[in-house]
């Protein structure tokens, strides 16, 4: 009996799992509430703000139990056309619908929204399923942005302009202006502590896997829909041109004037499927080791992913790695509770999900506890610097075979998604630098590939196995030393 003990505490240190480190709590809606997460929200107060896709408002109370139970639910507002972000600024809490950007407020205080004001509905709709819309968040102008889905399917569904594009609007005057064009499904959209603005894409024609890429104005972000649906006058984009089928996105970004490159690519089925809502944490709520890194939720996943990023020759490049699977449904929607914990919206009606539920609201708490994994993969001339969460086992982590890479690319091509192309495995040298630093010296780098990393062979000092043992780099830019 002594010994099988032994045996499986052994196996629980060198198998950890990720709710040791980041527990997941149920928020139970009641029976009657079909929360179909299509933005969260907090006031002032801390209390969260939910809206659903079925056009609902709620306001919960006790929402931090440390059960998800005794949550009450509080309609606050109804009859809203499948609202996919909400925003709270002073009295006002601003919400994307299909048709328009509105704010609401609770103007005589008793608890429900009163009034509600349109502030611009530039775009079209066409009653196509898909024509989604997302945001707002604030722009690095003042200004209310937010992200326009493509639509599927020929005239009459799909004839409605401004499909696919970025929307700056002013909420003062609702004044508003294009940003930029060639988004596709651009589900997750935010800022970071920056004022930079950030959106996720989906998958599909012309987006060969998922992505996160910075939004700036005139950019062309690789769907030629955005420019194709609009003849409007007020956008002028220059000489952006359809980019060429079945092109290597390598040389794609060297024909195509304006073309942006995401800052990462998240590669299919082992990075989710479906990239939605991301928040940065610049607090360290899930342990100082990630501060400032930023959680991506994936619907069809039902996970939470991570990102770091940086700039490299002025633009912004970075890495995914795995953080919380296994997480109930689809998730849509993530922010951040007045507790430090993360609040996760999730649906599947219509998408489908490898979680077990068709929607729900969950939290993720960190437990205090830290894993051994790579904190963060960096480029650096010549190669890339790796830092872990604690000190590495400093044989292992110099011996080569304890590693393995490879990079590829995507397809910029009218067909569905991409497989990975051009892949080559990479030669490569360790070196360790200190307790929690290893470099790698890498000879066959190459500009617009993701660069895959795995270190299954990697052991702590203490003898821990890696959390994850995984990440992948989006190598745009090669840094140059001396820059």
């Amino acid at each position: 009996m002594v010994i099988a003990l032994l045996v499986a505490l052994q196996m629980a240190l060198q198998s950890p799992a990720e709710a040791d480190f980041y527990p997941v709590i149920g928020v139970e809606p009641p029976e009657e509430v079909v929360l179909e997460v299509g933005g969260i929200a907090l006031l002032a107060d801390g209390r969260p703000l939910v809206c659903t896709r079925r056009g609902e408002v709620w306001l919960l109370d006790n929402a931090y139990s440390s059960d998800g139970k005794n949550v009450v639910f509080k309609k606050w507002f109804e009859g809203l056309q499948e609202p996919l972000g909400l925003l709270v600024d002073g009295e006002w809490v601003y919400v994307t619908q299909r048709g328009e950007l509105s704010k609401l407020r609770d103007a005589d205080g008793d608890g429900r929204a009163d009034e509600l004001v349109t502030i611009a509905d530039p775009w079209e709709i066409s009653g196509n399923y898909h024509e989604y819309c997302f945001g707002p968040v604030w722009g690095p102008d003042k200004k209310l942005w937010l992200t326009l889905n493509r639509p599927f399917g020929e005239e009459p569904f799909g004839a409605a302009a401004w499909r696919g594009f970025a929307f700056s609007i002013d909420p003062t005057d609702g004044k508003w202006q294009p940003v930029c064009s060639g988004l596709r499904s651009p589900c997750g959209v935010a800022a970071s502590p920056w004022g930079d603005v950030f959106y996720s894409d989906n998958q599909g024609e012309w987006v060969g896997t998922n992505k996160l890429s910075q939004l700036e104005p005139g950019d062309f972000h690789g769907h030629p829909w955005g420019i194709a649906s609009t003849k409007k006058p007020e956008w002028k984009f220059g000489e952006v041109a359809q980019p060429p089928d079945k092109t290597l996105m390598p040389a794609a970004a060297k024909l195509v004037p304006h073309l942006k490159l995401p800052a990462v690519w998240f590669p299919y089925d082992v990075m989710g499927r479906s990239a939605a809502g991301f928040v940065w944490d610049t607090e360290g709520r899930f342990g100082p080791h990630f501060k400032n890194h930023v959680f991506v939720g994936d619907q069809y996943d039902a996970s939470v992913m991570r990102v770091t990023l940086e700039k490299v020759n002025g633009r912004y490049q970075g890495a995914c790695y795995p953080f919380r699977m296994d997480l109930e449904s689809g998730v849509t929607r993530v922010a951040w509770g007045a507790d430090k914990s993360m609040f996760v919206g999730m649906t599947n009606r219509g998408w489908g999900s490898r979680g077990q539920g068709t929607f729900g609201l969950q939290r993720l708490v960190w437990s205090g506890k830290t894993p051994f994994e790579l904190r963060e993969l960096r480029a650096i001339p010549g190669g890339f610097e790796l830092e872990f969460t604690a000190p590495v086992d400093a044989k292992l982590a110099a011996d080569p075979a304890s590693y393995t890479m490879s990079s590829y690319t995507y397809e910029l091509h009218e067909e569905y998604g991409s497989a990975q192309m051009d892949e080559l495995p990479l030669a490569f040298t360790p070196t360790v630098v200190d307790a929690t630093h290893v470099r790698l010296s890498v000879t066959n780098l190459r500009a617009v590939y993701v660069h895959e990393l795995h270190y299954a062979g990697l052991r702590s000092a203490s003898g821990e196995k890696p959390l994850h043992d995984r990440a992948y780099y989006t190598l745009i830019e090669l840094p140059v030393a001396g820059r």
